[in-house]
C-alpha cells in the first residue's frame, strides 16, 4: 500500500517539474495519539514517523502542499495520568498511512530568488486521510482484530519555522495536529457487529494524533511569474 502511495506523489513531481517552482523532499520525526486509550497529553511523541514531500510555491506567502507520512500511532494506558486509565491498562499501536494535501501560509516573504538568509513562521492546513485497521478490545482488554481497514477523514493544522541553509535546501521544525471525523482508530467505537458490546470512552470527542519533527526540502524551477490570487 505504501509503495502505491509514494508512486503516486512521484508521478505528481514528475508530471509538473516544468512548472515554475517547485520543492521535493522528506519529514522525519515522532507521532503521537490523543483519543481514549494511553496519554492524554498533546505534544509527547512516542513512535517514529517518516515520509515524503512535495510544494508548489504560488508565491513568496503561499504554496500548495502534498505529503504521504507513515508511523505507528501507540496508546499506553500506564503512561496516562488518569488514575482510571492506568487501573484499565488498555495499550494498542497500529500503521497508520496519512496522505495529506493543502495549503501553506508564511507570516513573512519567502521569496528563495533573492539572495541571502532568510526564515519565516508558516501555518499549515488542509484535508487528510489516514489508513488504519479496525480492531476492539474484549472484556478481558484483548485487542481482537475486526479483518477489515478504514480511511478516517481528518484536518491538520501544522505550525513550524523554515529558513534555507543553502540556495537550494531548506529546512524546517513543524508540530502538527491532526484532528480526525473518526473515532475507531484505537478501538472504542468497533463496526456495527460489535459496537453495542464493545464500545467505550467518550462517543462526543473523535481521535486526535500529532506529529512533530523536520522537513528537508530541495528547490528547484525557474523564476515564477506569480498569478494575482
Amino acid at each position: 500500500m505504501r509503495y502505491f502511495f509514494l508512486f503516486l506523489l512521484g508521478s505528481f513531481i514528475i508530471n509538473t517539474a516544468e512548472a515554475q517552482i517547485y520543492e521535493v523532499g522528506i519529514f522525519a520525526g515522532g507521532s503521537n495519539f490523543i483519543g481514549d486509550v494511553g496519554s492524554s497529553k498533546y505534544i509527547s511523541p512516542n513512535q517514529f514517523a517518516f515520509g515524503l514531500l512535495a510544494k508548489w510555491n504560488r508565491s513568496p506567502r503561499h504554496s500548495f502542499r502534498v505529503s504521504v507520512v507513515f508511523t505507528d500511532l501507540e496508546g499506553l494506558d500506564g503512561k496516562s495520568d488518569d488514575a482510571r486509565r492506568v487501573q484499565r491498562g488498555y495499550e494498542f499501536n497500529t500503521n497508520i498511512t496519512e496522505i495529506s494535501a493543502g495549503m501553506e501560509f508564511t507570516f513573512l516573504d519567502f521569496d528563495l530568488h533573492t539572495s541571502g538568509m532568510k526564515g519565516t513562521p508558516y501555518l499549515y492546513s488542509g484535508i487528510t486521510l489516514a489508513h488504519h485497521d479496525n480492531f476492539y478490545f474484549s472484556e478481558v482488554g484483548e485487542i481482537v482484530s475486526e479483518n477489515t481497514s478504514s480511511w478516517a477523514f481528518g484536518i491538520p493544522m501544522a505550525l513550524g519555522y523554515k529558513t534555507n541553509i543553502t540556495n537550494q535546501f531548506i529546512l524546517a521544525a513543524e508540530i502538527g495536529a491532526r484532528y480526525t471525523f473518526s473515532d475507531e482508530i484505537d478501538g472504542s467505537t468497533p463496526d456495527a457487529d460489535f459496537r453495542e458490546q464493545y464500545s467505550f470512552g467518550n462517543t462526543n470527542n473523535n481521535d486526535w494524533y500529532m506529529f512533530t519533527g523536520f522537513t528537508l526540502t530541495y528547490t528547484f524551477g525557474r523564476r515564477p511569474c506569480y498569478c494575482n490570487f
